[in-house]
């Protein structure tokens, strides 16, 4: 929008948002640090990249953190592509501790993909240096990321929907015992403000309240179990329970299209060609809130939250493209301090310091609560809901 592009960019680039959860339905030395924190830029609240380091001697590149993906690319020299020519490239031949990997690899994102060589080197990130960390080189990659301001992409979920079987980078940081527990926590703030990654540890200084603790429902991306979306008390989407995906790389809460194109409605936004949902930006302050229920507890978005305002448009954070599973991306995350837990395969959330005036997190009836105590998960009470399923399993 900024660039005065964005109607012909969204024709030429369709979202497919789906399209990298595909595996879905195919089914050195420890750093002197506890935690690893390494800061991020907020691109225009639609991502979030840091800068790490690839190569001896270090060869710098902005990425974006992303928990929906487990590749860690980068362009190379070898790299024609126009979406490579303005971005920073690795060269091989200027690493005393690069080798290939003689495999390669293809990676599909929402807007694009890509497709390069495989490699080994030593990668820097937030102060934690990781050996022999396999990534892939970029040889083509897709238009639309030309406009991008991040380099690359470092996937942080599972190894098991990483392409070619490339071991992720936090994964490597268990395993070489870089990091003092298995869990990375995300703090992203609005435009003006610092956003952060920490490897390996919680920093209680990014949230308020308790962290509220929801088990994974499937350990390949960080996927969960919600209960229902509901608007003015009343369900809207999501009835009778469907998955979510907390996903850092996606730019929009997604959702089947019945059930976005039926919030939208009662928002009281109109779509555009583009398939954007517009708003009145007078009227934010009269819309109502959405509330996403997660393991008994009640997590609330006012209108603030979930709309971004460029100009004189305002658009809602609620985007159609999938035909079963939502995705809550950083119209989420932004409000939620979030902990990505491999230690008890949890997402771990709690009011982030900076969310806006209206979110909130409380106890659905019949919730249970829990409560971190050395950073382990400790039940203090039953949870119906979940009694009842695992007395019918």
């Amino acid at each position: 929008m900024e660039k005065g592009i964005w109607e012909e960019t969204r024709q030429e680039f369709p979202s497919n948002p789906m399209a990298k959860f595909n595996f879905l339905s195919n089914s050195k030395t420890k750093s002197s640090q506890s935690i690893g924190n390494e800061a991020m830029t907020n691109d225009a609240d639609l991502a979030y990249y840091g800068v790490i380091s690839i190569g001896t001697p270090p060869q710098s590149f902005k990425v974006i953190f992303d928990t929906g993906s487990s590749n860690l690319r980068v362009p190379s020299v070898e790299c024609s592509s126009q979406a490579c020519q303005n971005h920073a490239r690795f060269n091989p031949a200027k690493s005393s501790t690069f080798k290939w990997a003689n495999e390669s690899v293809s990676v599909q994102y929402g807007t694009g993909s890509m497709t390069g060589q495989l490699g080994y080197d030593t990668v820097s990130v937030g102060n934690i240096a990781v050996i022999k960390q396999i990534f892939g080189a970029s040889q083509t990659e897709a238009t639309f990321m030309t406009n991008m301001d991040a380099d690359g992409i470092l996937g942080l979920a599972f190894p098991d929907i990483s392409s070619s079987g490339a071991t992720p980078v936090f994964d490597n940081m268990i395993t070489q015992g870089l990091v003092n527990q298995s869990l990375f926590s995300i703090y992203l703030s609005g435009s003006s403000g610092n956003s952060v990654v920490s490897f390996g540890g919680i920093e209680s200084n990014y949230y308020t309240g308790q962290i509220t603790w929801v088990p994974l429902s499937s350990e390949s991306y960080w996927q969960v179990s919600m209960a229902s979306v509901t608007m003015n008390s009343k369900v809207a989407a999501c009835t009778g329970g469907c998955q979510a995906i907390v996903d850092t790389g996606t730019s929009l809460i997604v959702g089947p299209d019945s059930d976005i194109n039926n919030i939208n409605t009662l928002i009281g936004a109109t779509t555009d060609q583009q398939g954007d949902a517009i708003v009145n930006c007078n009227n934010i302050p009269n819309l109502p809130s959405v509330t996403f229920t997660l393991n008994g507890h009640a997590f609330t978005l006012p209108a603030s939250a979930y709309t971004t305002q460029t100009s004189n448009i305002c658009i809602t954070g609620f985007g159609t493209g999938s035909p079963d599973l939502w995705i809550l991306w950083d119209v989420f995350i932004r409000q939620f301090y979030t902990v990505f837990n491999r230690q008890n395969n949890t997402v771990g959330l709690a009011q982030a310091v900076n969310a806006v005036k209206g979110v909130s997190l409380t106890a659905a009836p019949g919730g249970c609560t829990h409560t971190t105590i050395n950073f382990l998960l400790t039940a203090v009470c039953v949870s119906l809901a979940v009694f009842t399923q695992a007395d019918h399993s």
